[in-house]
């Protein structure tokens, strides 16, 4: 099944640790998506540890420069100087955290959840500091 991404709706999304701001003076954020809080409030459910939460990291590489990287950490691993976290404001305890490189790339973004013939992920959309990106989603260029 495949699920539009023109019609995302994102829960209100608060940072938890570490804020941060830009060149600008703008708070850095992101926003996660319905279908990616509850996912993520599932997989905590199941792992029965609401210490989870999903990593983004940015990282050289892919078909386009950049890759996005995702993968579940626990919060007590992490670290309070490096990283951001941002949760849900909605009681479930869903969590994205990002590294500042990470997040200076991805500010403005959606971390969302699709369902597709080929599989399910979690999923970047809407970064506006991609210029380009390939068919998969897994990559990005940004303009230098």
């Amino acid at each position: 099944m495949f699920l539009s991404n023109t019609t995302l709706p994102a829960q209100a999304t608060v940072v938890k640790t570490n804020p941060r701001r830009d060149e600008e003076g703008h708070d850095m954020l992101i926003d996660i998506t319905e279908r990616a809080a509850q996912r993520l409030e599932e997989i905590m459910a199941k792992d029965s540890n609401p210490e989870l939460a999903l990593r983004v990291t940015v990282e050289s590489g892919g078909c386009h420069g950049f890759q996005y990287l995702m993968s579940l950490t626990k919060t007590s691993s992490l670290s309070p100087e490096d990283d951001t976290i941002f949760e849900v404001d909605n009681g479930s305890g869903a969590k994205v955290v990002m590294d500042e490189p990470s997040l200076e790339l991805l500010k403005g973004s959606k971390v969302d959840f699709t369902m597709e013939l080929i599989g399910s992920q979690f999923k970047i959309v809407g970064n506006p500091a991609a210029t380009s990106s390939c068919g998969c989603g897994t990559s990005f260029d940004i303009q230098a």
